[in-house]
């Protein structure tokens, strides 16, 4: 029952951090919004209007039954109507979550591979120049604000060589393809849209470059802090002595058994992109889920900012879960509380 046990804790902490997260951003919104109805329907709108928003969403009833419809509607992905968008949210959340995983999954895997490597590197070549380069690069990186790295990227590789567009999903002039799983990737791939997939790749180059950029850097300190341990290992000198040879031994050897603490390390990441996407679509026009949310919270909209927010939440803490039971299975400490 070790295992088992804490997987069911894990998951019931996770759906308790749902809950939380929805609730603290509805009630954050009505502070920000204290009359909401008057701003969905605008300056000049009719009583009637008002009062049809008021109904709809309970503005009339106290603040926490307000919360109860609205976080039992969003347990079951309800969210309701956007007053900005005139569309349903799980609608929305279906067109434009999907642009933003995709994003989010290739930046993830390069800066995994970067990373990794990098890491490795710094740890092989200790207080070196090799080690100072590495550190001092993911250092800019992971102290930058992600709008600045967006804004060097797009004023460098866009306004001045020319090699990429500065914003939006594709071509403009091309058809989007059918919407069939909501991925540009995938639906593109699918209607065999070619010249489509090409200029979805080129025009989410420079966004992917931004987030590797500021997310990579966390990755290659643990793997380089658990390089330098697994270095010290016998394992690694007895491999040494046996005329394995130091590279073979570092890169095969240390390299293999460093890469457990990334297992969590990769969880954090995928966070850290989630969150630094928004700033860096916003720069680049790219219309994902940071084009999402910062519309909505413009508009005062928080049903799809309700929304939004739970499902990322959904998607951080998943992907957390299954960090945690990973790392459970490959040191069976954690599950017992060691």
């Amino acid at each position: 029952m070790g295992l088992v046990g804490y997987i069911i804790r894990r998951a019931l902490y996770s759906i308790l951090l749902v809950i939380l997260s929805v609730l603290l951003v509805f009630f954050l919104t009505h502070f920000l919004a204290p009359d909401p109805a008057a701003v969905w329907a605008g300056p000049h709108a009719a009583k009637s209007v008002v009062q049809a928003i008021v109904s709809e969403y309970h503005f009339n009833d106290p603040l926490y039954v307000q919360a109860y419809y609205f976080v039992t509607g969003a347990l079951t992905f309800n969210f309701g109507i956007s007053p900005y968008f005139k569309q349903p949210v799980s609608s929305l959340i279906a067109t434009y979550f999907p642009r933003t995983l995709e994003l989010t999954f290739f930046a993830m895997v390069i800066s995994v591979l970067v990373g990794v490597f990098t890491g490795a590197f710094a740890a092989a070549h200790r207080n070196k120049k090799g080690d100072y380069s590495v550190r001092l690069f993911y250092l800019i990186g992971w102290c930058a604000p992600p709008f600045l790295i967006s804004l060097i990227l797009q004023l460098v590789f866009s306004y001045k060589l020319n090699y990429f567009p500065t914003s939006l999903l594709a071509d403009p002039a091309l058809a989007t393809p059918r919407f069939v799983t909501g991925f540009p990737l995938i639906d593109g791939l699918l209607a065999g849209d070619f010249p489509y997939v090409e200029s979805h790749l080129i025009h989410m180059a420079l966004p992917v470059i931004a987030l590797t950029f500021i997310s990579f850097g966390l990755i290659t300190r643990i793997m380089r802090s658990s390089m330098l341990e697994s270095l010290k290992a016998d394992y690694v000198r007895t491999a040494v002595m046996k005329g394995v040879g130091t590279r073979r031994a570092v890169y095969l050897h240390a390299l293999k058994n460093s890469l457990i603490p990334v297992i969590t390390v990769i969880a954090l990441t995928f966070a850290y992109l989630i969150a630094g996407a928004v700033v860096v679509e916003f720069v680049f026009g790219y219309e994902g889920m940071g084009y999402l949310i910062t519309t909505a919270l413009y508009n005062y909209d928080y049903p799809t900012l309700v929304g939004c927010t739970m499902v990322i939440t959904i998607s951080v803490v998943s992907i957390n879960l299954v960090a945690d039971v990973m790392y459970a299975l490959v040191d069976p400490r954690v599950r017992l509380g060691g």
